[in-house]
């Protein structure tokens, strides 16, 4: 996250197929396949060593058992793919039903001892924000403790272990209305030890995905959004200065959705956070997902893949590909 628009923006991907719907459940559909997931990877990257996130999330539940150690669940084992310069953008998920914040914050710190050598960018909790879906962390009872302790628990002891390159944040999902206060009341709950404990702020968004937008009103609709989230919920809540990361981004094909659409979606939106990354310290953009979850179901959550379910890229996938050598 210490990259900034003088030296290239800091690309990323989801390389799992597995998603959340917006019922509680998950889309799913074949097995990843690890090896054309890394061979995947590899294109993407493009040159060996160019700096590049492999998103993983790490749910804690009340059944997660203390010392670890702790497996990623989507995708699996996902250290492997922390190679030839990439590394992991690991998201804790905080699903304590019993809101269990101190087992969370142990449960931070074993993260960092077990991923921390392979890790960039370690997010507390996953739209925490969003309290209607129980896959989602804003769901269960404690979780802005949990985001504010967890941010101060896992820098200090990142730096104690002298893992000084490992950067915390937190993500939302767009705040607009009442809900701009959210970032507002951790700042005021963490005070100075959270604000000067946080690395980087997140934002997962979804253009034209669940509210529709026209292609031409595109381009503007992603720069407002950028603009209002880093000065109306960022600036307001005393973190205008943090670097600003697209944490997950996407657009699913299916019926009606176009694989060439998909194509143009993508590059509108890198395209428009590539010209504003400098006025509005954006650092980087993740992109959900490699892969659909299952490519025979018509269901919007289960074609966000760049690749079909069997790794046949859509256009998009060498669309991301040319951005991320444009861009990175």
């Amino acid at each position: 996250m210490t990259r900034t628009a003088h030296d290239g923006m800091l690309f990323g991907i989801y390389p799992g197929s597995v998603s959340g719907d917006d019922a509680g459940g998950l889309a799913a559909g074949p097995p990843d396949d690890p090896s054309r997931i890394s061979a995947a990877l590899d294109l993407l990257q493009g040159l060996p060593g160019r700096p590049f996130l492999v998103r993983a999330y790490i749910p804690f539940t009340d059944a997660t058992g203390p010392g670890g150690p702790h497996a990623t669940t989507a995708p699996e084992t996902a250290a492997r793919y922390a190679v030839r310069g990439r590394s992991l953008d690991l998201v804790a998920q905080y699903q304590s039903a019993s809101g269990d914040v101190d087992g969370y914050c142990a449960f931070l710190c074993e993260l960092v001892e077990q991923y921390g050598d392979v890790t960039s960018t370690l997010q507390v909790t996953e739209e925490p924000n969003v309290t209607s879906v129980p896959t989602l962390d804003g769901a269960y009872p404690g979780v802005h403790e949990a985001i504010v302790r967890g941010v101060i628990t896992a820098k200090e002891h990142a730096r104690s272990l002298g893992h000084g390159h490992l950067r915390i944040g937190f993500n939302t999902t767009p705040l607009f209305g009442p809900a701009v206060s959210f970032v507002t009341g951790l700042t005021r709950r963490g005070g100075d030890a959270f604000t000067a404990a946080l690395d980087y702020a997140g934002l997962d968004f979804f253009p034209d995905v669940f509210r529709p937008v026209s292609a031409p009103d595109l381009p503007g609709a992603v720069e407002g959004l950028l603009r209002h989230h880093r000065h109306a919920v960022l600036g307001a809540a005393g973190l205008g200065h943090l670097p600003l990361h697209i944490t997950e981004h996407g657009w699913p094909t299916a019926p009606g959705r176009t694989v060439d659409r998909q194509a143009e979606v993508v590059e509108t939106v890198i395209g428009v956070i590539a010209a504003q990354a400098g006025p509005l310290r954006l650092s980087g953009y993740t992109h959900f997902a490699l892969r659909d979850a299952d490519s025979a179901n018509p269901g919007l959550f289960h074609r966000f893949g760049l690749t079909t379910d069997d790794y046949a890229p859509k256009p998009a996938f060498d669309t991301f590909r040319k951005l991320v050598e444009r861009f990175g």
